[in-house]
C-alpha cells in the first residue's frame, strides 16, 4: 500500500468512533496549547525585559554614593553625599566615554494650571536626553547655557502635564512654581510608561542640575552619576576606569572602602533575561508533562483498537497482508491522532494567547520556531506512543486472531 492509501485508512478507522477519537486528541491539543501558550509569555517576558532597560539608556553606568556608618549603623547606599559635578566633569576625560549627566533628585509640590502635583524633581545635564535616548514631543530641551546660567527652564513629564493641566492645554511657555521658584515650561518628554520596576517614569520634572542645586535644594553634591559609554565592548573597561579615578580623586586606599558604587546596567538586564529565559524553559517543560500525557492516552487508545480490530487484523493478514503493513497501519492511526491534536493545539494555543494579550494586556510573541517544535514534538509523541499497539497488531498469529470474539 502506498503512504497515501495507508493515511486514507487510517482516517477511515479513526472516523469509525469521531468521539473516541477528539477525546483522545484532547490531551496533545492541551498539551500542545500549553506549550504555545507558556513559551510565547515567556519570550514575551524577555522582549519586555530587554525593551525596559534598553529605555534607561545606551551602555548606561551608573555612579551612586556609597553608604553611611554611624554610632556602627550602616544606612542604605546613597547616603552619602560624597559625589560632585567636578567628578563628572573629570569622568567625561575618561576614554570610552560618552557622555556624563550628573542628576539631583527632590521631591516637592509644584504648582501650575491652577493645581498642584506632587512630583520629582530632576536635574539633570543637556546630556541626559542622548545619554537616556530620551526625546521630546514639543518643545526643546535645555541648553549649555541654560545651564552654566541656572536658567529656570524645565521639562515636564505627561503625567505632571496630565495633572496640572488636565483640559489638554499646551504646558510650553507656561510658568511653574517650584518650591516658590518660578520656572518656565520649555518641553515636553516623550512618553515612557511604567518602568519595570512599576515607577511610573512620566512622573518627573527636568529641570538644569545648576538651577536645582542654586535655586531649589542649596546642596553642593549630586545624588547620581549618569554616564554612557562609546562602545558596548568595552563597557566593562570603561567601567573599571571611572571606578579606578574616583578611588584616585577620593583619596581612597586598598583595603578601604568605596565611598561610591559603579553599576553596569548591561550585567541586569543580561541576568534579568536570563532569569526570564529560565522561566520560559520551565514553563515550557511542565506543557511537555501534559503533551507526554496525552501520548500515554494515545497508547492505551490504541491498544483497545488493537483489541477491537483483531478479527479485522486477522482478515487482512489472511488475504495477504503483511506484518509491516499492519505495522504501519496502526503507527499511521496513531500519528494522524498526534499530529491533528498538535495542529488543533497550535490553533488553541494562539487564540488563548491573543487573549492573555488582549484582556490580561501582558506582553506574547508567538514563535515560529515553538510552532514547528510543538508539531514535530506531538508527531514523535504519536510515534513514541503508538509504536507499542502497532506492534503488538503486527506481531498476531492470523488463526487466532480470525477466532477471536
Amino acid at each position: 500500500m502506498t503512504l497515501r492509501s495507508i493515511v486514507g485508512v487510517a482516517i477511515a478507522a479513526l472516523e469509525r468512533n469521531v468521539s473516541r477519537s477528539l477525546l483522545t486528541m484532547l490531551g496533545v491539543i492541551i498539551g500542545v496549547a500549553a506549550v504555545i501558550t507558556t513559551v510565547a509569555i515567556g519570550a514575551g517576558a524577555q522582549v519586555s525585559v530587554e525593551q525596559q532597560f534598553s529605555s534607561l539608556g545606551s551602555n548606561l553606568i551608573v555612579v551612586i554614593p556609597g553608604a553611611v556608618t554611624t554610632a556602627g549603623v550602616v544606612s542604605a547606599t546613597g547616603a552619602r553625599s560624597s559625589l560632585s559635578v567636578a567628578d563628572g566633569l573629570a569622568i567625561v576625560a575618561i576614554p570610552g566615554v560618552d557622555a556624563v549627566s550628573p542628576m539631583v533628585v527632590v521631591h516637592a509640590q509644584v504648582v501650575g494650571g491652577g493645581t498642584n502635583w506632587n512630583t520629582s524633581i530632576v536635574g539633570v545635564a543637556p546630556t541626559f536626553s542622548h545619554i537616556r535616548t530620551w526625546g521630546l514631543t514639543s518643545g526643546t530641551f535645555f541648553s549649555q547655557k541654560d545651564m552654566t546660567t541656572a536658567a529656570k527652564v524645565c521639562i515636564l513629564g505627561t503625567t505632571v502635564i496630565r495633572n496640572l493641566y488636565p483640559g489638554g492645554e499646551s504646558p510650553l511657555g507656561k510658568t511653574l512654581l517650584i518650591l516658590n521658584v518660578p520656572f518656565t515650561v520649555v518641553g515636553v518628554l516623550v512618553s515612557r510608561g511604567q518602568s519595570g520596576f512599576g515607577q511610573d517614569q512620566d512622573d518627573t520634572v527636568l529641570v538644569p542640575y545648576t538651577s536645582e542645586m542654586e535655586r531649589l535644594t542649596g546642596q553642593t553634591y549630586v545624588n547620581l552619576l549618569m554616564i554612557s559609554a562609546t562602545d558596548a565592548a568595552t563597557l566593562h573597561q570603561t567601567q573599571a576606569d571611572i571606578t579606578a579615578l574616583l578611588e584616585q580623586r577620593h583619596k581612597i586606599v586598598t583595603p578601604a572602602p568605596d565611598d561610591f558604587t559603579t553599576r553596569n546596567l548591561q550585567d541586569i538586564a543580561s541576568a534579568a533575561a536570563a532569569t526570564a529565559s529560565v522561566m520560559q524553559m520551565l514553563l515550557a517543560g511542565v506543557a511537555a508533562v501534559s503533551l507526554l500525557v496525552g501520548g500515554i492516552g494515545i497508547m492505551n487508545i490504541m491498544l483497545v483498537s488493537v483489541t477491537e480490530r483483531t478479527r479485522e487484523i486477522g482478515l487482512r493478514m489472511a488475504v495477504g497482508a503483511r506484518s509491516r503493513a499492519i505495522l504501519e497501519q496502526f503507527l499511521v492511526e496513531s500519528m494522524v491522532l498526534a499530529t491533528g491534536g498538535g495542529l488543533a493545539g497550535v490553533l488553541v494555543g494562539a487564540l488563548v494567547t491573543l487573549g492573555i494579550a488582549t484582556f490580561a494586556h501582558w506582553p506574547t510573541i508567538v514563535s515560529p520556531v515553538a510552532v514547528l517544535a510543538s508539531v514535530g514534538f506531538s508527531a514523535l509523541v504519536g510515534v513514541f506512543f503508538g509504536y507499542y499497539p502497532a506492534l503488538k497488531a503486527s506481531r498476531l498469529n492470523p488463526i487466532d486472531a480470525l477466532r477471536f470474539e
